[in-house]
């Protein structure tokens, strides 16, 4: 799986507020971003029960005031978490974690 994919899927996601997240590869990179815009911290290493319990407090309370953070929100809210877990979903949140261009697509 090449990571700069699933960044783009989210990002295009978000700009065109349409689709959904297709798993958990898209939940981290979603994740990290998120987390990111909340300041809030996470482990390195982190199960995908464990990350979206952590997360699942502030998307209930989140209030956005941008459509594309809001249809984040969405994608996250309405996933359905899978237990799946290999090293790249570790990279994908280190990369929302540390996104400096949210929101471009690089081609």
């Amino acid at each position: 799986m090449i990571t700069s994919i699933t960044r783009q899927s989210i990002i295009i996601k978000c700009n065109m507020q349409a689709s959904v997240m297709l798993g958990n590869y898209e939940f981290y990179y979603a994740a990290g971003l998120f987390c990111k815009l909340q300041n809030i911290t996470v482990e390195e290493e982190i199960a995908p029960m464990e990350l979206w319990e952590k997360i699942l407090p502030y998307l209930q309370n989140f209030i956005g005031e941008d459509a594309k953070e809001k249809y984040l929100v969405k994608l996250l809210s309405n996933y359905k978490v899978l237990e799946d877990y290999d090293e790249q979903m570790k990279e994908l949140l280190q990369m929302g974690l540390n996104e400096e261009h949210m929101w471009q697509v690089n081609i």
